[in-house]
């Protein structure tokens, strides 16, 4: 499944899409299936809210363990705020995707968000959450006791939003993605905010973490390098980003990487000779190295996912 695919599947359950176009008398069981609730209307206003008011009157909502928010067109209503409002609704939820849009839909660095601060506390059973895009994205330091995969798909994710993440008490937590993305739209964490984790002194059940599709991603390898917080991951991605041989220095510099199961590298900037090295360096370390990208004439590098 890449960003220009639809899940087909979302915490371990085939997706079936509630839009405008389902059969309200041909629903499946409302716990075999994560829902994904969206709209093919874009130009008319209240075309989600029509929608989601369907949603909620026909599907047994009260089974419903995942949930995914798709496209939303010109809707005003912040869908993670109807959600909330009809928390009552949602005893069983446990897995929650906010922005699972196309390109073709909607740019991701064009979603438009909110406050989604609010989503945390009142659903605190959540043991996933999946956010794609950042436009006006807020978010305040949560508590989430059983929150066990975090995940920010964006092509620029604000500082204010990585130092919320970096802040919150997260004990259970295993599976970490931040797409930094790039300035040009938004991405202005820097590598300072990200220490807090990298220490080791947050997350202590992290096992999995992703610094990803950053234009400072040699910046981001450097500090990774020598972070506490590597010794206790399983796997690691610096993937979809600017990463040159400067960056892959600076990680074969820092302890040893050998017990990782995994280290992702997609689409990269390396030279071959680097890349071999890296291979020869970890030999018993699923890698994936593929996506090589070529510099142009102006010496560009560019991340997967921006606008």
């Amino acid at each position: 499944m890449t960003i220009n695919e639809h899940l087909t599947e979302y915490a371990g359950l085939p997706v079936f899409t509630f839009d405008e176009s389902t059969d309200l008398d041909e629903l499946p069981d409302a716990a075999a299936v994560a829902w994904r609730v969206r709209t093919e209307e874009s130009g008319h206003e209240d075309e989600w809210r029509r929608v989601w008011a369907d949603f909620l009157a026909c599907a047994d909502t009260a089974a419903v363990t995942a949930l995914i928010i798709g496209y939303w067109g010109s809707s005003s209503v912040y869908p993670p705020n109807a959600l909330v409002e009809a928390a009552d609704r949602f005893p069983a939820l446990r897995s929650l995707f906010v922005g699972e849009i196309l390109p073709e839909e909607q740019d991701i660095s064009w979603i438009e968000h909110g406050d989604l601060s609010p989503v945390p506390g009142t659903f605190p059973a959540l043991e996933r959450l999946d956010v794609r895009g950042s436009q006006d994205l807020i978010l305040e330091p949560f508590t989430g006791a059983n929150l066990r995969t975090l995940r920010f798909e964006t092509g620029g994710l604000p500082g204010e939003v990585v130092r919320a993440v970096a802040a919150s008490d997260l004990p259970n937590l295993e599976h970490l993605d931040l797409w930094l993305g790039t300035e040009e739209y938004g991405g202005d964490a820097t590598v300072a905010d990200l220490e807090p984790f990298l220490s080791g002194e947050r997350f202590p059940a992290l096992r999995h973490l992703g610094l990803e599709n950053a234009e400072i991603q040699d910046e981001v390898a450097a500090v990774v390098a020598g972070a506490p917080i590597v010794a206790r991951l399983e796997s690691l991605s610096l993937a979809l980003g600017a990463l040159t041989d400067a960056g892959a220095e600076a990680l074969l510099s820092g302890p040893p990487l050998t017990h990782l199961r995994k280290l992702d590298l997609h689409h990269h900037f390396l030279t071959e000779g680097m890349a071999n090295r890296i291979r020869a360096t970890l030999p018993d370390v699923e890698l994936d190295l593929d996506e090589k990208q070529e510099r142009d004439d102006d010496d560009w590098l560019f991340i997967a996912v921006s606008e």
